[in-house]
């Protein structure tokens, strides 16, 4: 930007520029501090990030080119700013800080002489920070160089705005993503999130030459504790039976809820898949019976059927594992029933 002086054209070029191609508010402010020490002719341009509820105010980016040094994350109390003065008495600028502010502690340690400053306010109103420029001589701003500083403040505060909304969209995104993986009754992983787990494990186990467990739950009777008691129980009873199931995973294991009134346990297989598939059932099936106290109904459970398979993570897959653990889980349920 050398050679900006004085040329009117040019300064608007650049700032032209600048708005089109910057993307956060760092983008932005870097080539306008810049601009703005041409326009100015002050030693210092930069703009700070006030806390007022915590008293400080920060440099949060920083243009030095003569002696007066504003160094960039140098945090002051806000109370003895001059930014705080200025705001406070309504004046943008001044070329005597000494006859002004000449108790400032801040502009006694920096040599300040003449200060310029604008705030940075959002639409709310509320303060964002400040733009600032200064300089260890005195030097007259123009009505014009106060103009570009109020300027400049305003598309900062509109670049804080943008930022600001594009980083609440962004967390917005991130928990509708974290949703779409989560049961909303049980607050379990959700058919898609044990899917996306079981991918995981299976190319893990692969490369590791390793099984992967598949244990599948269905909750008998369920289609008559929502008939006899209600939804509201059927569904208190589902968030009870997901917690009693966590008490039996080991460690690395995965819970979900499939949907309607099937869970299924995932994990790595270690050891004997015939001692794997005896452990896993003897850990999750007598969890699943008992009294259940449901919102002041009480329930006696006799208890889930379970179907634990063990996986060869090469040669099947997550799909191919789940209807393996669905048909264990029948043949347990018809075994329960005593058809065969």
């Amino acid at each position: 930007m050398k050679g900006l002086e004085g040329d009117a054209d040019a300064v608007l070029a650049e700032l032209s520029e600048t708005l089109s191609s910057a993307r956060t508010v760092e983008q932005l402010t870097r080539p306008l501090l810049e601009l703005l020490e041409l326009v100015s002719g002050l030693d210092s341009t930069y703009l700070t990030r006030v806390d007022e509820t915590a008293g400080v105010q920060t440099i949060l980016y920083s243009r030095n080119s003569r002696s007066l040094r504003i160094p960039e994350g140098l945090v002051v109390p806000w109370g003895d700013t001059l930014c705080k003065r200025a705001l406070d008495e309504g004046r943008a600028y001044t070329d005597d800080v000494d006859d002004c502010w000449g108790d400032s502690d801040a502009a006694r340690a920096l040599g300040i002489q003449t200060y310029a400053s604008m705030p940075v306010r959002l639409d709310d109103g509320s303060l964002f920070g400040t733009l600032c420029a200064a300089s260890a001589r005195r030097k007259p701003l123009s009505s014009r160089g106060q103009q570009i500083l109020a300027l400049f403040a305003a598309l900062i505060a509109q670049a804080v705005e943008r930022e600001r909304l594009l980083d609440g969209l962004r967390q917005a995104n991130a928990r509708l993503a974290d949703y779409s993986y989560v049961d909303a009754l049980t607050g379990l992983p959700n058919r898609r999130a044990i899917l996306r787990d079981l991918r995981g494990l299976f190319a893990q186990a692969g490369r590791d030459g390793r099984g992967v467990m598949v244990a599948f739950i269905d909750l008998d009777g369920f289609k008559g504790i929502n008939d006899r008691l209600g939804h509201d129980i059927g569904d208190a009873f589902l968030v009870e039976m997901g917690r009693r199931l966590a008490e039996g995973l080991r460690e690395g294991d995965r819970l979900g809820r499939l949907g309607g009134d099937e869970f299924v346990v995932v994990g790595v297989a270690d050891g004997v898949p015939e001692d794997v598939v005896r452990g896993v059932r003897n850990r999750l099936t007598p969890l699943t019976a008992g009294r259940y106290d449901l919102n002041g109904h009480c329930l006696d459970y006799a208890g889930a059927s379970v179907g634990v398979i063990c996986a060869d993570a090469v040669i099947s897959s997550p799909e191919q594992a789940l209807r393996e653990a669905d048909a264990a889980m029948y043949v347990d349920k018809m075994l329960r029933k005593g058809v065969i």
